[in-house]
């Protein structure tokens, strides 16, 4: 038999469609926390807080796999989201990003059998509002985040977002603030007028651009609608100015004194985020799960700031609340999303 017979020959292994080569055993038997495929772009259809749009998505569909099993069947995931795709753009109305989530993750997971299925997506999308003084119409791209992953528990829900602003740095404010006090001295004005001075004009200090994020995770058999216009607002206070694609001058200024009155660090930023999420959504009960993320790119340093925080909602009350005797787990995403707390 020459090699071009043996490679044709209905009895060998490479052509015989019979065998599922993915339901063997491995070698080595270890179960694998995440099998799948991911930055899988498509276009959907879903329901925004301007009304039902298309846009462009990237998808990441994954299973727990059992050390029984070699490998998933991974033309299967582009199947199962091509399918649910394609219920909700050409009919039907458009559901929720996690909803959509959650719809895929139970089709994967029934169809590679596995324990456990999760699905994301981030997806860009577009909300129209007036710049702080003219008033002009300005369209602002923020990132819609979802995941679900479901389970024989049934399936929780992460739905989150990320948006810009513009920090104030309180540190270098200080220290400008400081030189500025003893020069004004010099000059001859007494501690009162200088009060007086830097109340009416803000010191100068140096910016940066921060980009946050917010991640709220819904245990199974939760029924809550989240606005993603209502995470985005509570994103955008937590920094010391909004930003704005379109301005004229007196934006600009506007937004410019407005950070400069109201300096935060990185780590102020996550705070407020946490305590806005507090305060504007009481509903959420104690065993929601919270992600706060805060980036700022640095203008004076080659490097950028973050700083982060993970949690169940009810210690973070109880912590905000300045209670000392929580032993907060900071529970990451991924021992949340496998059923932890």
């Amino acid at each position: 038999m020459t090699p071009i017979d043996a490679v044709s020959s209905p009895s060998s292994p490479m052509t015989n469609s019979s065998v599922d080569v993915q339901a063997s055993r491995p070698r080595v038997p270890i179960s694998l926390t995440h099998v799948g495929v991911s930055d899988s772009e498509k276009v959907i259809r879903l329901q925004t807080p301007e009304g039902e749009q298309r846009f462009a998505a990237t998808f990441a569909c994954s299973v727990e796999l059992g050390g029984e099993q070699k490998g998933a069947h991974m033309s299967r995931f582009e199947e199962v989201v091509n399918d649910a795709i394609g219920e909700v753009v050409l009919g039907g109305s458009a559901p929720r990003a996690e909803i959509l989530a959650a719809r895929i993750a139970h089709v994967v997971r029934e169809r590679q059998g596995a324990r456990r299925a999760e699905v994301s997506l981030i997806a860009r999308y577009p909300e129209h509002k007036p710049a702080p003084i003219s008033g002009i119409e300005t369209q602002e791209i923020y990132t819609l985040l979802a995941t679900a992953a479901a389970s024989d528990r049934g399936t929780r829900h992460i739905v989150g977002v990320q948006a810009q602003g513009m920090t104030a740095c309180p540190c270098a404010q200080g220290l400008v603030q400081d030189s500025a006090r003893e020069l004004l001295l010099a000059d001859g004005f007494d501690e009162s007028e200088i009060r007086r001075i830097f109340e009416a004009v803000p010191v100068a200090t140096h910016n940066q651009r921060g980009l946050g994020t917010l991640e709220i995770g819904l245990p199974e058999g939760t029924e809550f609608d989240l606005d993603a216009s209502t995470l985005v607002a509570i994103v955008e206070a937590s920094m010391s100015s909004e930003i704005f694609e379109l301005m004229k001058r007196s934006d600009e200024g506007a937004v410019v004194e407005r950070a400069h009155r109201n300096p935060r660090f990185v780590e102020d930023c996550v705070r407020e985020t946490i305590a806005g999420v507090i305060a504007r959504l009481p509903q959420l009960g104690d065993d929601t799960w919270i992600h706060a993320r805060q980036q700022n790119l640095e203008t004076i340093h080659q490097h950028d700031v973050v700083a982060s925080r993970t949690g169940l909602l009810g210690e973070l009350r109880r912590e905000a609340a300045g209670d000392e005797s929580v032993r907060s787990q900071h529970l990451s995403r991924e021992a949340w999303l496998a059923g932890g707390a």
